[in-house]
């Protein structure tokens, strides 16, 4: 069974940044797509980040897309999120979620494309 799991949450003043990391084991990683999803207190699951297979292409939030960056390393079975000036409003729950090889481009955005998901990890930005 896929085990998924993230570390490097916290507390960060705004401004200020922060990287996720995203553990995979019992896959091969490489045949997986990584998507990053937040979800605030009360609220559903928000698309935040994606990487394709081969880390080639990398899909954003509009809220994100200026201020996050994503990668991954294969041979470490990790993806990271790397995030900069954050604001409160991306204060939630970061969850990390792979795809076995993904097709299009439209399936990181939507929580049910995903196969697995890790059990998540609280990111708080003060103001």
């Amino acid at each position: 069974q896929v085990e998924v799991k993230e570390t490097g949450g916290g507390l960060v003043q705004a401004g200020g940044s922060l990287t996720l990391s995203c553990t995979a084991s019992r896959l091969v990683f490489s045949n997986y797509g990584v998507g990053w999803f937040r979800q605030a207190p009360g609220k559903g699951r928000e698309f935040v980040a994606a990487i394709t297979r081969g880390g080639g292409t990398t899909y954003f939030g509009d809220s994100e897309k200026d201020r996050y960056t994503m990668s991954r390393d294969d041979a470490q079975n990790t993806a990271y999120l790397q995030m900069t000036d954050l604001k409160p409003g991306d204060t939630g729950v970061y969850y990390c979620a792979v795809r076995w090889r993904p097709l299009g481009d439209t399936w990181y955005r939507e929580v049910s494309s995903y196969d697995s998901w890790g059990p998540g990890t609280q990111v708080t930005v003060s103001s």
